[in-house]
């Protein structure tokens, strides 16, 4: 019995589901229903979450995010303490925003994309991408990112 196909189709539809739901969202700005803790003044949020910075202490050539003035990803909780958290939470942010780049930007190749996705996880973010392409769509606004945990199957130390 070959699960692979019930495996893939059930990966790519929990993705998809998540990265839709997460890129949903937005307002004029006009509404009166106010969410306790959320601030209006975009200036603020950019100060309260800064990009994810590259560890200076690993060597690592990271290819660069480019994402438009209109799209702005807010990671919330990116500093646990652990360093090897820390660096998962900081790749789990640039990879998020390599897929929404590929999205939102209207380029030929998106290195950063190739680098933080292969095998499954590129094919999925591959058709949730070509999702948009087909349809000529893409998104604008603010996306945050809250409550985000790293949870280590195996202990190497």
């Amino acid at each position: 019995m070959n699960r692979r196909p019930t495996l893939l189709a059930a990966a790519a539809m929990a993705t998809a589901a998540v990265l839709s739901l997460s890129a949903c969202g937005g307002s004029d700005g006009d509404s009166k229903d106010r969410i306790a803790g959320a601030d209006s003044d975009a200036s603020d949020k950019k100060k309260e979450s800064p990009s994810p910075k590259t560890s200076e202490d690993d060597g690592i050539d990271r290819p660069e995010i480019k994402l438009p003035e209109v799209v702005e990803n807010v990671f919330e909780g990116g500093e646990t303490g652990d360093p090897k958290k820390d660096a998962v939470l900081a790749d789990n942010a640039r990879r998020l925003d390599a897929i929404d780049e590929a999205v939102t930007v209207d380029a030929k190749t998106h290195p950063a994309l190739k680098f933080y996705s292969s095998g499954e996880a590129l094919l999925t973010a591959a058709d949730y991408i070509q999702g948009f392409r087909k349809e000529g769509k893409s998104f604008v606004g603010t996306t945050r990112y809250y409550d985000r945990r790293v949870t280590f199957l195996k202990d190497d130390g």
